[in-house]
């Protein structure tokens, strides 16, 4: 778990800002859930033999009424189950998107803690390649945005008869060579093989690279899709490449998957992943439809620009206001009310002290200017604006020219 203090906090705002508008300009509404899920909802929807749900799911027993209660620990669960409860797809599509804590009992490192932070998105209704192809651009767009280069692998899972298919080859080429697998691999062996591909361990990597291929199973339908997808991209100028082992640890998939990766964080190079989930609202008990999404990890991604040498624009406020007098004081409290009252952030001196010690604390609050009031300035209901940003010379003004003044400095 970890602490976010007023000056991360600042960087976090500013990264929600332009996240904000990233999603309000391709047509997205935000939604909100519940923290606390049903157990049952992340089983059926993640998969009881991931490591999520096996290793890394905070769960209870809720007293009051027995029942099993976990920590969301993704957000695509619970929008689908929020999704199916409220009808939301009864006129056709949506395009939603979430943000929030998630919770998973996993190693902490550089940017991943046990309780980290998501913005997921979710387009709910839409079969075809052209949405696969509007997740992808849109995160390239919000990358240039931040200033950020992540690496994107794509990769097929086809439908369900050819991973059947798939699975079956798996089976018998993992249980051939028995005496290769390590012990996580033998654990997934009859329950999930596709997973063993996805193993870290290099004892594996030559096992794996020589394993039977998912692509050689697809069907034709799932191949036109991963062809118009390849296209659209290439169209779009976005740069991928195809990784057959890329298989996502959750088993809802199916079609496209992707991931952006990045080498400047360490062995955990995921900063956003996602992909087609076309069975998932029909498993939760909802009518079929298609959808996809993906989520990106707030601490993650910040500690990617922080990488980079890069900084997110933080506000500060648009004027300090420093006063002495008993005239002063009383003027003072009017004058940051009409401030504030015409949008202006502004910062009332409290606490006393000499005119000095005041302007060290108005530069340190990182505002634009200084609004002075003394009591000749109160007695000519005045103010002395002093910029604590360049060279510009202090001026005295009435209010209402003060604000019109900084309203114009500050945009």
């Amino acid at each position: 778990m970890n602490d976010c203090l007023p000056d991360v906090t600042d960087t976090w705002q500013g990264f929600e800002a332009i996240v904000r508008d990233w999603l309000r300009r391709y047509g997205y509404r935000e939604m909100r859930t519940p923290i606390l899920e049903h157990t049952g909802l992340f089983k059926r929807a993640i998969g009881e033999v991931t490591d999520i749900v096996e290793k890394e799911m905070y769960t209870f027993v809720d007293e009051l009424n027995g029942e099993s209660l976990a920590l969301r620990p993704e957000g695509t669960a619970s929008s689908v189950r929020a999704v199916i409860q409220h009808n939301l797809l009864y006129d056709g599509g949506k395009r939603l998107w979430y943000t929030g804590p998630m919770f998973r009992h996993e190693r902490p490192q550089k940017g991943r803690y046990r309780q980290f932070h998501q913005v997921g998105v979710e387009a709910l209704g839409f079969a075809g390649p052209d949405v696969d192809a509007e997740l992808i651009v849109m995160c390239a767009d919000l990358w240039r945005e931040l200033g950020i280069a992540p690496t994107l692998q794509l990769n097929t899972l086809g439908d369900i008869e050819s991973r059947h298919r798939h699975r079956a080859k798996l089976v018998a080429y993992f249980e051939a060579h028995q005496d290769a697998l390590d012990e996580d691999a033998k654990r997934r062996l009859h329950s999930n093989p596709l997973r063993i591909l996805d193993s870290k361990n290099p004892a594996m990597q030559a096992l794996n690279d020589a394993a039977p291929k998912l692509m050689d199973e697809l069907d034709d339908a799932a191949l036109a899709h991963f062809d118009a997808l390849q296209a659209l991209l290439r169209a779009n100028g976005i740069a991928f490449e195809i990784n057959p082992r890329l298989v996502r640890g959750l088993d809802y998939y199916n079609r496209t998957v992707f991931e952006w990766v990045t080498d400047q964080l360490g062995a955990q190079g995921t900063v956003c992943a996602g992909g087609r989930y076309d069975g998932l609202i029909e498993q939760l008990g909802g009518k079929p439809a298609p959808a996809a999404g993906f989520a990106m990890g707030i601490e993650r991604l910040l500690a990617l620009i922080e990488a980079g040498g890069r900084a997110i624009a933080t506000p500060v406020p648009d004027a300090y206001i420093v006063h002495a007098g008993d005239a002063a004081q009383a003027y003072a409290w009017q004058v940051a009310s009409a401030l504030r009252g015409a949008g202006l952030a502004s910062v009332l001196h409290c606490g006393g002290g000499s005119f000095k010690s005041q302007m060290k604390k108005a530069d340190a609050s990182r505002a634009r200017y200084a609004v002075i009031i003394g009591d000749d300035e109160a007695a000519a209901q005045q103010v002395t604006l002093k910029p604590l940003r360049g060279s510009a010379e202090q001026t005295r003004v009435e209010v209402a020219l003060a604000i019109e003044f900084l309203k114009q400095a500050t945009t």
